[in-house]
C-alpha cells in the first residue's frame, strides 16, 4: 500500500498512523519532496477525476487566474500541494482523502 501526500500534512500523518496501526504495510510517498511521475498523475486523474485538485487549499488560493486555467496534471506537477490528499493506493483501488468511508474501508 502506498500513501501519497505531504509529510507536513496532518491528515496524511493521521492516515499513515491509522493504516499502520491497522496492520497495513504502508510506504509513504511525499509528493513535494519525491515528486510524482506524470504517468502516476495521469492514472490518479483517470480514476479520481477533477476531485484530485484541492481548490480549497491555500496554495490554490495563492495561484493566479492563469494557473487556475491549467489542466489538473500540469498544475499538480508544478504545485504538488494543490493535490487533494492523501491518495492511497492499496494495489487494486485508489482512495482519495481520509474520510470516514475511506477509514472504514481500510482500517
Amino acid at each position: 500500500m502506498t500513501l501519497y501526500g505531504l509529510k507536513t500534512c496532518d491528515t496524511c500523518r493521521k492516515a499513515l498512523k491509522s493504516l499502520r496501526d491497522a496492520g497495513h504495510d504502508v510506504v509513504f510517498h511525499d509528493v513535494r519532496a519525491d515528486g510524482l511521475p506524470r504517468e502516476t498523475l495521469e492514472r490518479f486523474h483517470a480514476d479520481l477525476g477533477e476531485e484530485l485538485m484541492n481548490k480549497r487549499s491555500s496554495t490554490w488560493r495563492q495561484l493566479g487566474d492563469s494557473a487556475h486555467g491549467q489542466d489538473v496534471i500540469s498544475l499538480i506537477s508544478q504545485y504538488p500541494a494543490v493535490m487533494k490528499r492523501p491518495v492511497i493506493d492499496d494495489g487494486t483501488r485508489l482512495y482519495l482523502g481520509w474520510t470516514k468511508d475511506v477509514q472504514a474501508a481500510l482500517t
